[in-house]
């Protein structure tokens, strides 16, 4: 099914998906000049692969339904970093701010992070400001709170977290497909900063 398409698949989705990170990654240095992104398409760079990696997956189904777009910051794999993402599908698009999964070296910094009397205090307020702008934070994973950390503790429950970001409302199509979408996007982006801002700090804390 998919072969015959290519070309469409190329020129009325990548094509526009690339234009779209080089645009947003050029303005995204207004929050951070740190924000990092690639207009390789091929999978390395923003632009998600729509192969889905099936090999472990009871769900054979060969291709993504959806279009994924990263823009990260932090050296090593952009997956492994706080991100700004996008993901659009034919309804409409979706917008993440932060980490959709720590791992291990980040999960430990995020432990220390969480009981630290600065930190600690900060992701309270960015999570506060966050959802007070009306966005979902989420990441939530564990039952308990792990092992060696005061289950009394005044910021317990962030410590059952695996993750830690934040999401948009879907955005509806029409709006996707309009002239506006950039700006949107970016003030969506702007608002949920915070988070990835506090993700950034505690990841310069791994191996200090």
């Amino acid at each position: 099914w998919f072969n015959p398409r290519k070309e469409i698949y190329k020129t009325q989705i990548v094509e526009p998906a690339v234009a779209f990170v080089q645009a947003m990654g050029d303005r995204l240095q207004h929050i951070s000049n740190g924000i990092q992104y690639d207009t390789r398409a091929n999978g390395s760079g923003s632009v998600m692969r729509i192969y889905r990696d099936v090999r472990f997956s009871k769900d054979k189904t060969p291709y993504k339904e959806y279009v994924g777009i990263i823009f990260w910051e932090g050296a090593g794999k952009k997956t492994e970093n706080p991100g700004f993402h996008l993901g659009l599908t034919g309804s409409g698009a979706g917008i993440h701010v932060g980490l959709h999964g720590f791992h291990k070296p980040m999960l430990a910094a995020y432990r220390q992070a969480v009981v630290d009397d600065k930190l600690g205090a900060e992701l309270v307020e960015v999570v506060t400001a966050v959802q007070s702008a009306g966005y979902t934070v989420g990441g939530e994973h564990y039952k308990r709170v792990p092992r060696g950390f005061d289950p009394d503790h005044p910021r317990a429950n962030w410590l059952r977290y695996a993750a830690l970001f934040a999401s948009s409302e879907n955005i509806p199509a029409n709006i996707v497909t309009s002239d506006s979408f950039m700006d949107v996007c970016f003030d969506h982006f702007e608002k949920m900063a915070p988070i990835q801002r506090w993700l950034v700090k505690v990841a310069q804390t791994i191996d200090v």
